[in-house]
Formats: structure tokens, sequence, C-alpha cells
């Protein structure tokens, strides 16, 4: 996930140049790296939703940052403008605001929703995290963790685990077996992890075999992906065979894929994964002329789906802000 009120000048100074190889994607371009591994391939998408839109807007202005996808065809955006959640529907594109957010300086970073109807928010510069429900637009609970800027979510069992930007902890929030939120502790993170003085950990997820956490560090040895273990906070590199991702920002995981979203470079690594997640493979890279520093993906059928957050440009009430798709490999 990203910076809210300072994102636009620190993430100009992440941005790397990067280069790798091509084969068409939906609109898009994936680049294969040297491994000659290859992921499953998916058949041409079928029934209604090949003629689903693979572009709509977000209403001016918004800002977007993080992407919910639950069981249902919808997704949920977060503002950093003012935190207001977004749902729009994957097949119309249309949607509308459906829960305000707490105003400025409270910003939606990081998503993620469950089966019970509830979305998990970072709650970025404004040092929360909050469960909104998703039916009747209401913040349930909110937590002022103290954090400097609350980032990102992965759901795991018992727990909704939250990184902190500019600390080297994590948030962990307890869940009963009904998915409802309890206490909050916090984890410091030891072991291999690196705090940088600025913009450090980012997107989260889970290890293929659920054991453990995967967390982005921009700063340790020019971007590297990190292995938690949630019991202790220890972290280890992952051996990705000397592959960097220093714009890693959001990260999904699904079966032993993991795709790393490189917001300034405007791309998506694809990483193949061991079950344990202690080493991977780059194996692809996708490209699209839509991006326009995309943060961080859902999926949805054989799509991913991801927001526009146009760093790059200094956001105003009239900034169009968009949301693209593109094939999964």
């Amino acid at each position: 996930m990203a910076l809210a009120d300072r994102s636009f000048a620190r993430r100009r100074l992440l941005t790397t140049a990067a280069a790798l190889g091509g084969a068409a994607l939906l609109g898009g371009t994936a680049h294969a790296a040297e491994s000659p591994e290859k992921g499953p391939q998916k058949g041409p998408q079928q029934g209604p939703e090949k003629r689903w839109p693979d572009r709509f807007p977000l209403p001016n202005g918004f800002q977007p940052e993080g992407i919910a996808i639950g069981s249902a065809p919808f997704a949920y955006f977060g503002s950093l403008a003012n935190g207001d959640i977004y749902r729009a529907s994957l097949a119309t594109g249309r949607g509308s605001v459906i829960s305000k957010g707490p105003g400025a300086g409270h910003p939606s970073v990081g998503l993620k929703t469950d089966r019970h109807g509830r979305l998990f928010v970072s709650g970025g510069a404004g040092g929360d995290l909050r469960t909104v429900d998703v039916r009747t637009g209401e913040i349930e609970k909110s937590y002022a963790v103290g954090g400097t800027f609350v980032n990102d979510v992965i759901l795991m069992p018992g727990a909704a685990w939250f990184t902190d930007s500019f600390a080297p902890q994590l948030y962990r929030l307890a869940l009963d077996r009904h998915g409802r939120p309890g206490a909050v502790r916090t984890v410091p993170l030891g072991g291999d992890w690196q705090q940088g003085t600025d913009f450090t950990a980012n997107g989260i997820e889970r290890t293929p075999d659920g054991s453990a956490l995967l967390v982005v560090n921009a700063f340790a040895a020019g971007g590297t992906l990190m292995r938690v273990d949630p019991r202790t906070g220890a972290a280890t590199a992952v051996d990705l065979d000397g592959a960097k991702i220093p714009n890693g920002d959001g990260l999904l995981l699904l079966g032993r894929t993991l795709y790393v979203v490189q917001q300034q470079q405007n791309a998506i690594d694809v990483c193949r994964l061991n079950s344990a997640g202690t080493k991977g493979t780059v194996i692809t890279r996708i490209t699209d002329p839509r991006f326009r520093i995309p943060t961080t993906a859902a999926a949805w059928g054989d799509r991913l789906y991801l927001p526009n957050a146009r760093f790059d440009v200094e956001p105003t009430p009239d900034t169009e802000y968009d949301v693209v798709a593109v094939r999964q490999v």
C-alpha cells in the first residue's frame, strides 16, 4: 500500500528502472523472466464474465489505494482523501460510496473482506485500524494503535495482520470463530528485518502453506520479500534468486503464485513460491499501457483488478481515477 499526504514526494524517491522480456495478456504484456518454468495457463474467459468491463472509473478525486473482492463479484476501494469506502460491480463497473470515512487525515489504505460481510481497513497516517460492516456501511470498531502508518492487511485463521510502514512492527487483531474482532497486539519485527529511516514495510500476505506471513520490505537490500514467523516476529529474507522488489506494494497469493504489484514501475512481478514461502522464482512480469501506478490487486475469475493510484500527479478534487483488469498467468 502507499503513503497518503507524503506519498507523492516519497514515492518519487523509490522509482527504479526494470526490464524483462514478452507475451500478450488481456491488453497487457507479460515479460518472461530467465527461469523456463511457466505458471498454470488460464484458458479463455468463459460465460458472461468475458463481457464484463476490463476498465471502469472511480469518482474524481477519490484517491484509491486498496482493493478487496470477496465471494461475490463486487470490489471495494478505500480513499486516501477521507477514508470513504466505494463498492463497484465487476459486471457493470458502476458503484457508489457505501461507507463514509472518518475524514481528512484518516485514510483507508489496505483492505480485506471476510465471509461474514466485514471489511478490515488499514488507517494509514491516522494510526488506526478499523472494521466496517459492508451491509450497513457502519464502522463497527476502530482501534487507535498509535502506528505511524498502518498500511496493509491480511486475514489469517484467528487474526488479521497489519503492517506499519515506519516502525518495525506488525499489529495482530484477534478474531473469534465467527470472525468478530477482539484485542490488538503489537508484534515487534526481528531477525533479518531491516528498518529504514523512511517507508519500509508495505504489502502483506501469507505463505502458501499458511504457516507464516510474507511482507514487502522496501529498504532491505534494495527491496526484499520477508517471511515472518507470526509467533515471534522473526523475519527471514525469501530467496528470489537475486530478484529485487524495490517498488513492491500490494501482494496477492493464488495457490503458490505470488503477484507483487511494482507500482512505480507500472508492472506486476509474478513469483512461484515453494510451499513454506522460503524460496521463489520470478517467472514473468505483467505490464499494461493502462497502468498509471497501480498499487494492489484482487482476483475474480481469471482476472486481476488493480486501482490506479496515480502517485505521479498532485491530487485534486478533479483528478480522474480508474480500475483496470488484466489476465492472471
